[in-house]
């Protein structure tokens, strides 16, 4: 297993998941919709974001 590697696909999960959540809500906000998360609800959502983004950027082999 190469840590370096998973660091750096970890650290670019996290920083990408909260930039994919506002882009969602922005769109959201702008074709009317209003929604008012708790903290609590932005870090699960931040942290599944994380995980959909770190699976999505395993290389499938062959």
């Amino acid at each position: 297993m190469d840590y370096k590697k998973t660091i750096i696909r970890l650290l670019v999960s996290l920083i990408l998941s909260p930039v994919v959540i506002y882009i969602i809500l922005i769109i959201a906000r702008l074709s009317g919709a209003d929604y008012d998360m708790t903290h609590g609800e932005t870090w699960i959502i931040w942290v599944l974001m994380a995980i959909l983004i770190n699976n999505a950027m395993v290389k499938k082999s062959a």
